[in-house]
């Protein structure tokens, strides 16, 4: 029995996808509910598993290819035997490039045994850093998805292999933008050309922040399974500052100003492709652990690329933290339709006056960058002002002070 793999439903929002990775060829066996393929839409990428046990009889794509919602990509035999899952005589079927590729370079003159991980199988990026610096894939340990050769690999195994050589090639190569990051490029875009952005900074002391995670963490991992970590903290500040100051949680919709009661949290997430926000959904009634818990869990499905497209959607407000790649100060770009966006940085020891004292003290730089076409410089300052007096008195935040 022959059942059809189709194009999951996609959003309104989206309007295709493009076919990036076969993880199966023609006769391979299949298990229910691995994946076969990856499909790269301009804001996540989704996995397809199979829905029966059976071998893989037709690829109707080649990688690469543009598919849309609910179209048809794939054909398996429902219960089949690999061994004798040959497809029939005219019966089509569009390989992915990898195995095309395969099928061309297998010559029966060749006496070289097989790379490990054939220079046909890789991404453009890598075949490229393979071909130009010498080396065989299949002396490189992937680092990648399911142990997949990067182009990062290849060209730190080539750096590692020829340390000490002066001179060399000046290799360059032209790639096409993956789906995920032209869209990138064109919300940037799109934010710089129809915001009026500003950006208002503001220094917070967050000595006593790391005092109750110092004196509560172990007691709240027990209590709650999740560790407790900065991102809670500001998430919860901030979800209170938006209440407080409702023009920074607004957002603009041609002449009309809409203001949300909620406070809808994007959480930005870098990932290998990029960076997306998946959003934490009414933080101003969510508890710390909720928070933890939600982060943890949108960063591990954003690493292994099970993000749903669900969770980046909407959002009024967005948090993003460069500290934890040691950035000091920056001005992040608001993400439309927001208004506003704030930005975390490096906690570092800097001496500061207390008291009329000269004291050491673990010290963060914060941003809000901000539309100025309805967030005035006032309300700006306002809100970083209250975000600093909550994460520098916490156990007022925790009373919602």
């Amino acid at each position: 029995m022959a059942t059809e793999i189709k194009v999951p439903v996609l959003p309104e929002s989206v309007s295709d996808a493009v076919i990036a990775t076969w993880h199966k060829k023609v006769g391979d066996a299949v298990k229910r509910d691995e994946n076969i393929v990856d499909l790269e839409t301009d804001k996540v990428v989704l996995e397809v598993p199979s829905t029966v046990d059976g071998v893989i009889r037709e690829l109707k794509f080649a990688e690469g290819a543009t598919v849309n919602s609910q179209q048809v990509i794939a054909v398996i035999e429902e219960g089949a035997v690999a061994a004798v899952a040959a497809p029939a005589a005219g019966a089509q079927e569009v390989q992915p490039k990898a195995e095309a590729a395969k099928a061309n370079a297998a010559a029966p003159a060749s006496t070289t045994p097989a790379p490990a991980a054939a220079t046909s199988e890789l991404p453009p990026g890598a075949r490229f850093a393979a071909a130009t610096s010498g080396v065989n894939p299949g002396d490189v340990a992937g680092t990648g998805r399911r142990g997949a050769v990067t182009k990062e690999d290849i060209v730190n195994y080539a750096s590692g292999k020829t340390a000490g050589v002066g001179g060399g090639a000046r290799p360059e190569e032209r790639v096409p933008m993956t789906r995920m990051r032209a869209r990138i490029a064109e919300r940037l875009m799109q934010s710089k050309n129809s915001i009026a952005m500003l950006t208002s900074f503001n220094e917070v002391n967050l000595a006593k922040v790391m005092q109750m995670r110092k004196e509560l963490g172990e007691q709240f991992e027990k209590a709650n399974g999740i560790k407790l970590g900065f991102m809670s903290f500001f998430a919860k500040a901030a979800a209170n500052a938006l209440q407080r100051h409702p023009i920074v949680n607004a957002s603009v919709d041609g002449n009309d100003v809409i203001y949300h009661g909620y406070a809808d949290i994007s959480i930005a997430v870098a990932t290998e492709k990029g960076l997306v926000t998946p959003v934490l959904r009414n933080v101003e009634r969510m508890g710390f652990a909720d928070i933890e818990g939600a982060i943890a869990g949108y960063a591990k499905a954003a690493r292994e690329g099970g993000l749903k497209l669900e969770d980046l959607q909407g959002g009024t407000f967005t948090i993003t933290n460069g500290g934890t790649f040691g950035s000091l100060m920056s001005t992040p770009i608001v993400n439309p339709p927001q208004s506003a966006i704030l930005g975390m940085h490096a906690i570092k020891e800097r001496a500061i006056v207390e008291n009329g004292q000269v004291i050491a003290a673990p010290m963060m730089y914060i941003a809000l960058s901000y539309d100025h076409r309805i967030i005035d410089g006032k309300d700006a300052v306002l809100f970083l002002v209250d975000i600093k007096n909550q994460l520098e008195n916490p156990h007022r935040m925790l009373l919602g002070m």
